[in-house]
């Protein structure tokens, strides 16, 4: 990132997780950022919506742009603290990007930079890479439809 480009979502939480040096403390700030997550429509807590492979209740509404290249948005939301965070770190990471950013993002590689590949329990990462992959899903659908 240069100095005039304004920071993404997920760069904001590297930048915070860089200052949080002690892993109960990360495990709260990841629970911080799920209570931040918007209200999650009742509308949306569909079967097509809930992510399959998760252990916790996850739900992500995708919203699909136009053209060969859509910006995709997405909404999440758990019925489990922690994992309300982690939807939270996937929705920065991936809402609002492109279609073919997402089919391209290494999410394992963020997940391994802010070290939550070592610290979740296989529970927790299996629903995480459930998540990615449905996302993954949405954007290579896009791309096919476009």
């Amino acid at each position: 990132m240069t100095a005039t480009q304004t920071p993404t979502p997920i760069d904001r939480i590297f930048e915070d997780f860089e200052f949080i040096d002690d892993w109960e403390e990360r495990y709260r700030y990841v629970i911080e950022l799920g209570r931040d997550l918007p209200a999650f429509p009742e509308r949306a807590r569909t079967p097509e919506n809930k992510v399959q492979g998760c252990v916790s209740q996850v739900w992500l509404e995708t919203t699909r742009g136009t053209g060969p290249d859509p910006v995709i948005e997405y909404k999440g939301d758990s019925d489990a603290h922690i994992v309300r965070g982690l939807v939270a770190i996937m929705l920065a990471l991936f809402s609002g990007r492109r279609a073919s950013e997402i089919a391209t993002t290494d999410a394992e590689a963020v997940l391994r930079k802010l070290g939550l590949d070592e610290h979740l329990t296989p529970q927790r990462a299996n629903g995480l890479r459930a998540m990615v992959t449905r996302i993954r899903r949405d954007a290579e659908a896009a791309l096919a439809a476009g």
